[in-house]
């Protein structure tokens, strides 16, 4: 079976300050492809912004790609939301919330990417974190990204429950992370 693999951050990437264009979209570009190059299945939020860029990269370089929708059907999801539903082969409209939408996108991923992101993606990176989930962190992304290692020094446990892989490479990235999952 395929690993599937969950990509969180900002669905409102310029409202964080983080334009999608240059860097930020050639890192889009790297990852879903280096998903879809690895046959991985992709698991996004089915939101816009940095988790939009990589589906659309993962999809056009022929990856299975999900989205885990906060809406109830399909009209809430574009006319409530206003999210995307181009480039995702399957959709879940979970009725959640995004809070609750971010643990069913959690627990249907092999591995959790955190690229950029602000507070929805450090909900999903604290979701992951309690599930045990093998997690990469895209250094240099932006956002809760950069964040990750001074939250961790804030947040000390007596038990590890997942392991975190930092790696400003996409490509090495997804590789590390699917190491450490085959372990």
């Amino acid at each position: 079976m395929k690993p599937t693999i969950g990509v969180m951050g900002s669905s409102a990437a310029e409202q964080a300050g983080l334009l999608i264009h240059g860097r930020l979209a050639e890192l889009a570009k790297r990852l879903g492809k280096a998903i879809a190059d690895r046959h991985c299945t992709l698991v996004t939020g089915a939101t816009s912004g940095l988790p939009h860029a990589v589906t659309v990269a993962a999809k056009a370089a022929g990856a299975m790609t999900i989205g885990i929708s906060p809406a109830a059907n399909q009209k809430e999801h574009q006319e409530r939301f206003h999210l995307p539903l181009d480039s995702l082969d399957l959709v879940v409209y979970t009725g959640f919330g995004l809070k609750g939408r971010n643990v069913v996108n959690v627990r249907s991923s092999d591995i959790v990417i955190v690229f950029g992101g602000s507070v929805g993606t450090l909900n999903e990176f604290t979701i992951a974190v309690d599930e045990g989930k093998t997690i990469g962190v895209l250094k240099g992304s932006g956002g809760i990204s950069d964040h990750i290692p001074e939250i961790l020094s804030f947040c000390k446990r007596e038990e590890k429950t997942s392991t975190i892989v930092f790696n400003e490479n996409p490509e090495m990235l997804i590789d590390e992370c699917l190491a450490t999952l085959r372990k």
